[in-house]
This record gives structure tokens, sequence and C-alpha cells, in this order.
């Protein structure tokens, strides 16, 4: 095989495989992916409803944990990526969201010059195949297929939306659409009831292609530098190190977490980091492994009145009968992530866009499969999207194997601990609807005489988890802290690129997998030097009421503990 390559990609995740398969496109180009994961082939990665086995398990994820987070009492958070194939978007939980209008033009005022949402509309149209077909806001003609799964046929569903309309919000057909904010249906990315990772939608068919070469079980040691030039990687595979050369540019695609520390490890990166893990300082890069940020969460659970739960489907007997329908027919309730209705909304009147996010769930349960009551029930995950607590990846030594430092900072701000506070109450007023008075039973968690902000503050400390939406290591922007520039491009550094989640400069106001994937779509044209898509004029949907008024829809039953 030769060592010689016109790019050479790092990661075939969320990002990666996109790049794989743009940049083979040109026939003339060669194009190696370096992936330390294996195969996707796995029934537990392509039925959507096995989503917690591979992201709670060890053989296709990296299983990073934080440090003790001193704003959760010390506890350590579980911090899943993808360890395959397609990367997080094969484990992850199948959500597709873009994010609101706003969250990009923000990327663009913080620096990513090109980034608001007019330039990336058109990137997130080009990536999709939505089921509804095109409009001045969907694609229908993209590698990733979306839809919006069984189409909220359990009535525990419609009963969330309605009750979001019934506490005063407004409802929106298509959040992905002309208006992020509201109530309504959420979308994922499965197609003909399988899961429609990255790898499924673009590497797999390139992979047929002669100028691609994907090699899994890499793990890359350090990028290569001759002075301020990347001129290819050092990688470990079958037991031997190899050294692969970029004719043209190496691309960075391994995420929020290893993206920094595969820099770092290469000697870029902050001077005393690196100095401290014994790691020559080849560029001083001070934002490498910075600005670390994500989304968290906390499960608020209900009992259920009704046996309509999917609590109800989860001994053995019934969970095997439902792999048996997905083997043979594609169908059922095994081709839905079961989030199948949400909500984005504002937690004061003051703000432009949505801060707060739900994901609502027809059961109680847990990521982790486990079920915490013998009857039904049902639950509401929500957490402020737009955080302002900030941390690090730090490198501990130059070994590619060993876990960087991870501290997010969980709960370090105020104002994110208040809109814990604000998502609780909130929710709460919302479930108190009497859309739900034929479902609605006990509270079971955080429970009726969790009220005061003390209480509230001790219950999310104790039980908030990761959304699994790191992002911004390698910050987007132009000042001294900025890792890439708008081209995506590395400062002081030629032929070397970080295109993935980790140059986000601040949370998109949803899941990031399809950002991730706008991202990448858009990168791959900064990397062949093609011209970007012309800027979409289509309006954006501002609900009616904004810097007046919280609630915008008609009903309003507040609920005041």
């Amino acid at each position: 095989m030769s060592s010689d390559f016109d790019y050479i990609i790092i990661g075939a995740g969320s990002a990666g495989c996109v790049l794989a398969n743009r940049l083979s496109e040109d026939p003339a180009t060669r194009v190696l992916v370096l992936e330390y994961g294996g195969s996707d082939k796995s029934i537990f990665i392509q039925m959507p409803t096995a989503l917690s086995i591979p992201m709670n398990g060890t053989k296709y994820n990296w299983k990073y944990m934080t440090q003790p987070e001193p704003g959760l009492d010390g506890r350590q958070v579980h911090c899943p990526r993808g360890k395959v194939l397609g990367g997080s978007s094969s484990i992850n939980g199948l959500v597709y969201m873009r994010g609101h209008a706003q969250d990009f033009d923000e990327w663009e005022s913080l620096g990513a010059r090109g980034w608001g949402y007019a330039n990336c509309l058109p990137y997130f149209q080009r990536a999709e195949s939505w089921k509804g077909g095109s409009d001045a806001y969907r694609g229908a003609q993209g590698p990733l297929a979306t839809n919006a799964g069984n189409e909220m046929k359990n009535p525990l569903y419609r009963a969330f939306v309605d009750a979001g309309h019934e506490a005063g919000y407004i409802t929106t057909d298509d959040p992905n659409g002309h208006m992020q904010e509201g109530f309504g249906p959420m979308h994922m990315t499965v197609k003909d009831g399988v899961r429609w990772s990255t790898a499924n939608a673009y590497l797999k068919p390139a992979m047929s292609r002669p100028n691609l070469t994907v090699i899994t079980h890499a793990m890359t040691r350090r990028i290569l530098l001759d002075g301020k030039r990347a001129t290819g990687v050092e990688y470990d595979h079958q037991g031997q190190t190899h050294t692969a050369r970029a004719a043209r540019e190496v691309l960075i695609s391994a995420g929020p977490i290893a993206a920094p520390h595969l820099l770092q490890r290469s000697g870029i990166g902050p001077a005393a980091v690196l100095q401290a893990a014994g790691v020559p300082v080849l560029h001083d890069l001070p934002g490498v492994g910075e600005n670390l940020q994500d989304h968290s969460e906390v499960y608020i659970q209900y009992a259920c009145k009704q046996p309509i739960t999917l609590n109800g489907k989860m001994g053995l007997f019934s969970r095997f009968l439902i792999g048996v329908e997905w083997v043979l027919f594609k169908r059922g309730l095994s081709v839905s992530n079961h989030f199948e209705s949400g909500g984005f909304i504002r937690s004061d009147a003051t703000l432009a866009s949505p801060d707060i996010q739900f994901h609502f769930l027809p059961a109680a349960m847990r990521y982790d499969g486990k079920k915490p009551l013998d009857g039904h029930g049902f639950m509401v995950l929500t957490g402020p999207n737009k955080p302002k607590s900030r941390g690090h990846v730090r490198l501990r030594s130059a070994d590619p194997y060993e876990q960087p430092d991870i501290l997010f900072n969980y709960l370090n701000r105020e104002e994110d601990r208040e809109g814990f506070r604000r998502c609780l109450r909130l929710t709460r007023e919302i479930v108190a609807q009497p859309a739900f008075d034929p479902f609605r039973g006990e509270e079971i968690a955080p429970g009726a005489d969790v009220q005061k902000d003390d209480e509230i503050d001790a219950w999310v400390r104790e039980t908030m988890e990761s959304t699994y939406h790191p992002c911004g290591s390698c910050r987007m922007g132009e000042d001294e802290m900025a890792v890439v520039d708008s081209q995506l491009k590395v400062h002081g550094l030629e032929g070397l690129r970080v295109i993935d989640s980790s140059v986000f400069p601040s949370e998109p106001n949803a899941n990031l997998n399809a950002p991730t994937i706008m991202l990448a779509e858009r990168g791959a044209d900064m990397v062949r030097g093609r011209p970007m898509l012309p800027p979409s004029n289509a309006p954006v949907g501002i609900a009616p009421g904004v810097g007046q008024t919280q609630r915008s829809g008609k009903p309003v039953r507040q609920v005041h503990s």
C-alpha cells in the first residue's frame, strides 16, 4: 500500500465520513482515512431502538470519564465518543436537530467569519434527504436520510405538544425549518428502519472508489511537521508504527476530545500544558483544549396512569419480539429512537431565541436502559442549552492510549445553575396542563418535595448527566485563544485543518450531529477550493412577543409551586 496521499483524514466519524466522501469524488485525489475503531456491522448499532447498548459499552465507545467535577460534588461524568466507523453518529441518540438561526449568527459574532445562518442553511440542505420533501429549509437529495420516526403514534407524544400549547407556548410543525421555537415533532437519522449514520450515508457509498483508502484499528500517534507545515502522520496499525505523507493537507476530524488531544501530543498547544506532559513545544497555541463545553440535562419523571408506555416493553420477551420484527421487516418500535416530540423555549422574555430544549420520552428509564419503577411512566429530559461554564481537555503524556484530562466545569456559573431551576419549574408547569390529566401520576423524580432553590440545586448536582454534546475545544475565530480560522485552518500552520465539532465557538441550541455534518459539508468545499454555495434568503421564524413575553401561545395556565 502506498504511503503517499493528497489528504489524510483522522477519524471516520460524523465529520470524517463526510470529508472522505466529498474529497474522493475527485478521482485524481488520493484520500486516506485513519480510524481507531472497527466495523459498525452490529445489530445494536444499526437498530435505532438499541441505542443504549453501543452508547454504554466499550467496544464502540471510548467511554471517556471526566475528572471529578467541582460543581457536581466531585462526581465523575461519562463522556461517550464513538470508536467505530461512523464515530458518534453510530452510537448517538439519532436525533436530527440543527439549532436556531441565531446560534450560527452567534458563531459569526464570535469571530467565525462567514458562518452565519444564511451561509450554513444551504449546507444543511445539501446534506439532507428529508422524508417530507424539499422546501426553502429542507433538502431532499442529500445522503443523510431524516424523518419523524413513527409519527408520534403513542398518545403521550401528542399530549406533550398539547400541554406545551396549553402552558402558553407556540407549536411548530418543523423545528428544523422556518420556526424552531415551540413544541412539536423531533426528527431522527433513520432510513428504511436502519440508523443512518455518516458511515451508512457517506462512507460506505464511497469505499468502492480506488482513490479512497480506509484503515480501521489505526491509532494516529502524532501529526508530522516540517517547520510550520503539516506533512503527514505517524500511526499504529497491527502492532507496527507507520508513516503516511499528505501532499496537500492533514484534516483532523477526531472530535472535541480526541482532536485537541492529538494536537497536543503532536507538540501543538499551550506551552505550559505540553511541557508539564513532557512533550516538546513545536507550535505554542494556547487555545488548544480550552473552551470545552457541553449540554447537560436532568430526567424529570412521572408515573403514568395508563399502561401505554415503553416500560411495558422492556421485558426480555418483548425485546425479543421487537428485535425479530426489526430483523424481518424493519418496522415497529425498533425503528424509532423514541424521542418523537419535544420543544424549544425561551426561559426569559428578554431572550431573542430559545435556550431550553425538551426531549420527551414515553418511558421512565435512563440512557443505560435501566428503568426506575416496575409500573408505567414517562419523562422529560431537559437542560439549559446555552451553557456558560467552560472546561478543558489536556494531555497527560505523549502516549496516545492514555486518556486525557477532561473537565467540563459543569454548573461552574450561576447562570447555568439558575437555568436548571427554570427547567424543572417550567417542566412541572407543562406536565400539569389538562392534556396530561388522563396520564399523569405522581412525580417520581425529583419528587414533589423538591421545591426550594437549594433543594433543586442539590438534586441537579446529584443526578445531572451529560447530553453528550461536547464541543468548542479547538475554537474557530481570530483572537489569541482561537485554534482555527474561518477556513478551519490551524492558526500559524500550513496544511492542517480541524473539521469537527471541536471548532464550534459555542453550543447550538440543539443536538450536535446535524450541525457537525453541515460543518463538514461546508469544510469539504473549502478544502477542495470550490465556490461556497450561495447564501440562503429564507426568513427566520421569530415567535410573537419576543422581548415582551416568554409565552407566545394563546392558552395559559401557569402552575406555581
